[in-house]
């Protein structure tokens, strides 16, 4: 029997025969130019399915008539780069840091491409713009420099890193004075306070004194009269307000009885020379460069 037509009595639209709560659901038909964008999608999905590679399979996928992938694309786009780049690369391969540091053009270039290969790998712990971060990872951008802010020396430091193992390393070792026993409770708390006084803290006047002569005894060699540092063995200036890992009382006790010291990596041979010439520029001019 044929099904019955009913119709909408306010539109005279057919309706579906389906209802919900007394509404009705016509049966309009679809605009036909959504119909026309549809049937030309269909179109076009069939076409590319046929010239590029498309479907994957269990041993692989269609290839397409063209063959083209967007990784060789890429894969062009980065020779062209490359290409591009290779006089610049090829120049400071060959210059001195102070040679390229001269060159305008030079320069320009290795401290763009210095900043990308910071940002890939030293931002991680050194942070953007090489502000450092609390727990050990030291500013790049001003003038404290463990091991010198040279050209030379920051060059050296990424080479062979820091207590990273090799035998050109950069290795400086403070003596755990609690863990190891060299100073008793008492001894530490006054040199503490000693250091605190260097750099303008609040300390307790007696405990300064006795800290004072515990601190030429035990400490002066490496950190210098009045705790000026020295750079030739990686001992930090202890007279200013820049910490590694924290100017605070608790911090600096801390430090003196059980000392943390930090590992870089040796970048020398992770990185191809010219990279490491250009982080080399890039963080001398931070800020705190010498």
């Amino acid at each position: 029997m044929p099904t019955k037509v009913e119709k909408d009595a306010v539109t005279g639209v057919e309706t579906t025969g389906h209802e919900w709560d007394g509404i009705k659901e016509l049966n309009n038909p679809l605009p036909r130019w959504w119909l026309y964008v549809l049937y030309a999608c269909i179109v076009w999905s069939v076409i590319y399915w046929i010239l590029f590679p498309a479907i994957p399979g269990i041993t692989g996928y269609t290839k397409g008539i063209i063959g083209g992938t967007e990784r060789e694309a890429l894969g062009e786009k980065l020779e062209a780069a490359r290409a591009a780049q290779a006089v610049f690369l090829d120049r400071i391969e060959a210059a001195s840091l102070e040679e390229l540091s001269e060159d305008a053009d030079l320069l320009n270039f290795a401290i763009a491409g210095g900043r990308a290969a910071f940002a890939d790998n030293c931002a991680p712990c050194h942070g953007l713009g090489g502000a450092g971060q609390a727990g050990g990872y030291p500013s790049l951008a001003d003038d404290d420099w463990l091991w010198g802010g040279t050209l030379d020396e920051i060059h050296t430091t990424l080479l062979h890193g820091i207590r990273a193992g090799n035998d050109d390393t950069r290795v400086s070792d403070m003596p755990a004075f609690g863990a190891d026993e060299l100073l008793s409770r008492e001894e530490i708390g006054d040199v503490t306070a000693y250091v605190l006084s260097l750099s303008g803290g609040e300390a307790d006047g007696a405990a300064v004194e006795r800290g004072a002569t515990i601190y030429k005894e035990q400490c002066v060699a490496c950190h210098g009269e009045g705790g000026v540092g020295e750079m030739t063995l990686g001992a930090p200036p202890l007279n200013d307000q820049i910490w590694l890992y924290g100017g605070e009382k608790a911090e600096i006790e801390a430090q003196i009885a059980r000392p943390r010291h930090g590992v870089m990596p040796a970048w020398g041979p992770r990185l191809d020379a010219t990279t490491i010439k250009m982080l080399t520029t890039y963080v001398h001019t931070l800020g705190g460069g010498q």
